[in-house]
């Protein structure tokens, strides 16, 4: 652990301006469709006004490449897939997007946006894209560009070690509490070494390029482009950032080595989706951008994210008084007859007070469902079965919200596209730093809703109080 203000002191300033214009100048004649795979919907959480596509089928691929915009999204929600699952879906892709570009002429560029705090199917992901297309075309990847960087969420790499800020300190992510992630635990905080981890030491520490803070606050985009241009075999790349200038000086680099022919696939956050996609700065968005309609009805906040910012951030909100809670009994899902019966009742308790006015957040029970050593494939059964009934209290309501905020990855990923039924929507903003907003599309069960896609990782324990506060005008 150690102090942000010690590790960042000696950093050298640098001409933003000087930066962004070199960027700009560099991106003019850059053709590429950026195509993002985001493994749940929080990473659009630095963008505006871009596409997510929340199916893969060939017709969204070819809307996206014949949008105006260089970037879209397709929301895989990878993150809650099992392996093999997780396998096929980005065969599907890899072979869609690949034909597509080819049938419209445009070439490409693929960023699998994975987790800010390391978390996720990797190296699964980007491989099967790299061996998919490579088996279908005579492309050949020559390197993997890894920047877990995402300034929103204090996610930060310095002398490749990759931290997590909590106040003011840098806590390495191997020792946080992602780290210990059932599904997608790791022990490196070096991406170094946390890359020879993943893939079982295939790729190593040694055989990793590293993009220096120096050479980025330096201007060396030269001597970063041909650190790029010697990369070979799918050897990983590794970049250090703590601002989004660090990461506007190595895209400068980046663009410039695929106009001499290098071909690259990105495991990235989501500050490099913004920088890569040109999307400028936008203020936060207001009460008035958020609540289009006039409506007497009362807004929706569903949690079903345990981690423990999540709940810290949950009970905050109830402490404010701003939302009437309804307690979701998750437990009860031992027994079919009373499950069904609990999630009916917090439906219909939903609606009740949404049409009277009254905003409300119905929550899942916050201790977990521990069924004892030996029985994780049960647990994991009903675990789905449980995201499945929070996602039917939306997809089953009758009552049409003011505004709906889902908190965690999973649990917005499955209302957007299931309860809400979104084929695609636009990104709006954000309504707080790194929280992005969709606006959801004429086919959705409630059209031009105001939906707040709030990660389970993000803010701080009053940034769920103070979004409410915003839609609701306090």
């Amino acid at each position: 652990m150690a102090k942000a203000t010690d590790l960042l002191a000696n950093l050298q300033d640098i001409n933003r301006q000087e930066v962004q214009a070199n960027l700009a100048e560099e991106r003019k004649n850059f053709t590429y469709k950026i195509v993002v795979l985001d493994d749940d919907p929080t990473g659009v959480q630095t963008v505006h006004g871009v596409s997510v596509y929340t199916d893969w089928t060939k017709e969204s691929i070819e809307q996206g490449f014949r949008e105006d915009k260089s970037i879209f999204f397709l929301l895989t929600n990878s993150r809650s897939f099992t392996a093999k699952e997780t396998t096929e879906v980005h065969q599907d892709i890899a072979r869609r997007v690949h034909e597509v570009s080819q049938q419209e002429g445009i070439p490409y560029v693929i960023i699998s946006r994975g987790d800010s705090t390391l978390r996720g199917h990797y190296p699964l992901e980007t491989v099967t894209m790299k061996n998919t297309i490579e088996s279908i075309s005579d492309v050949s990847f020559d390197g993997e560009i890894i920047i877990p960087f995402f300034k929103e969420g204090g996610r930060i790499t310095i002398n490749n070690v990759h931290y997590v800020q909590y106040g003011e300190e840098l806590v390495p992510a191997g020792e946080t509490e992602f780290a210990k992630d059932r599904t997608f635990g790791y022990k490196s905080s070096h991406l170094g070494e946390w890359v020879e981890e993943k893939t079982n030491g295939e790729y190593t520490k040694e055989g990793t390029t590293y993009i220096r803070l120096e050479d980025l606050r330096s201007l060396n985009v030269s001597g970063i482009k041909e650190q790029l241009m010697g990369v070979t075999n799918f050897n990983k790349v590794v970049v250090n950032a703590v601002d989004y200038v660090d990461v506007e000086v190595f895209v400068t680099a980046f663009i410039q080595a695929m106009k001499e022919g290098k071909t690259f696939i990105c495991r990235s956050a989501a500050a490099l989706t913004k920088v890569i996609g040109g999307i400028a700065d936008k203020p936060l968005l207001t009460r008035d951008e958020l609540i289009t309609e006039e409506t007497t009805n009362g807004g929706l906040v569903a949690v079903g994210s345990h981690v423990q910012k999540t709940t810290e951030q949950l009970y905050a909100l109830l402490d404010s008084g701003l939302v009437t809670p309804v307690e979701f009994d998750v437990h009860l899902v031992l027994d079919d007859e009373k499950f069904q019966e609990e999630v009916a009742r917090v439906r219909t308790t939903c609606e009740e007070l949404i049409t009277a006015g009254k905003s409300v957040v119905y929550y899942t029970r916050r201790e977990r469902l521990d069924l004892g050593e030996g029985r994780a494939e049960e647990e994991l059964k009903l675990s789905v079965k449980i995201s499945d009934a929070v996602t039917s209290i939306v997809h089953d309501l009758k009552v049409k919200p003011k505004y709906i905020i889902a908190k965690g990855g999973i649990t917005s990923s499955s209302i957007g596209t299931v309860g809400l039924s979104v084929k695609r929507a636009e990104v709006s903003g954000q309504v707080a730093p790194g929280i992005p907003v969709w606006k959801t599309g004429d086919e959705s069960k409630f059209p031009h809703t105001s939906y707040v896609v709030f990660p389970g990782n993000v803010g701080t324990k009053d940034t769920l109080k103070e979004v409410v506060e915003v839609l609701e005008g306090k």
